[in-house]
């Protein structure tokens, strides 16, 4: 599966099932660039997997509203909840490593850790 182009109007879409790797990047950035054919790749070698690049420029709004500071930034979502978010390239041996934990990850662990982490601020509010 190729990698598909993220933007505000598809973006909730997009993350709210399964596992979602994003890429915020920019044309003029030199990492970026260097990082896109290990994404790629990894992309047709992951068909149950979605890519999405998100072009900063393009896409200021979404990238302001993840406070997006340095490029590129990859960001995992699996079933709508943001599971992991890193600054900087990662080599192909790391991003291959990211994908088999993402999909081993217990979400109904996660699930109730949220839960927790959520009645624990309401009793302090």
């Amino acid at each position: 599966m190729a990698t598909v182009e993220i933007t505000k109007e598809n973006f909730t879409e997009t993350v709210k099932e399964g596992i979602v790797f994003l890429d915020f990047w920019a044309e003029w950035c030199g990492p970026c660039r260097q990082f896109a054919p290990t994404f790629e790749k990894a992309s047709d070698e992951h068909e149950d997997v979605v890519f999405g690049k998100i072009d900063t420029e393009a896409e200021t709004e979404l990238a302001q509203s993840f406070q997006i500071m340095s490029i590129p930034t990859l960001m995992v979502f699996r079933d709508g909840i943001k599971i992991f978010e890193q600054a900087g390239a990662l080599p192909p041996s790391a991003l291959e490593d990211l994908i088999e934990q993402a999909e081993k990850l217990d979400m109904d662990a996660v699930r109730a850790q949220i839960a927790e982490q959520q009645a624990a601020q309401g009793e302090q509010a």
